[in-house]
């Protein structure tokens, strides 16, 4: 379990788990999510929310890992901005790691 802060002062928190990262990673979540000024603002997190209620509604998307990954950290009441800034840059890191980790099952 990882935890990202969920407002600037740093009293509030949010804990993700792997299954959360490879939740994201396997549905795209935060691709094309952030316009191109890099801003993440409450649109972005509404913009998520939408996508995902979207997926949810679908046949396909019928999936309880995303549904746990919406009660758990998307629709936390803690969840603001930051913590979803917090959220895309932990992310981030983990999917260096797990490339990181791929290539060097691979090379043996």
């Amino acid at each position: 379990m990882m935890k990202i802060q969920a407002n600037a002062s740093g009293t509030r928190s949010i804990e993700i788990s792997e299954q959360h990262l490879a939740t994201i990673y396997q549905y795209q979540l935060l691709r094309d999510l952030v316009d191109s000024n890099g801003y993440i603002d409450e649109s972005v997190l509404d913009k998520l929310k939408l996508n995902i209620r979207s997926l949810l509604e679908s046949e396909t998307g019928r999936d309880k890992q995303l549904l746990d990954l919406c009660l758990d950290v998307i629709y936390h009441p803690n969840m603001k901005a930051i913590g979803l800034q917090n959220l895309v840059q932990l992310f981030k890191d983990w999917k260096e790691k797990q490339e990181k980790k791929e290539d060097g099952v691979s090379a043996d």
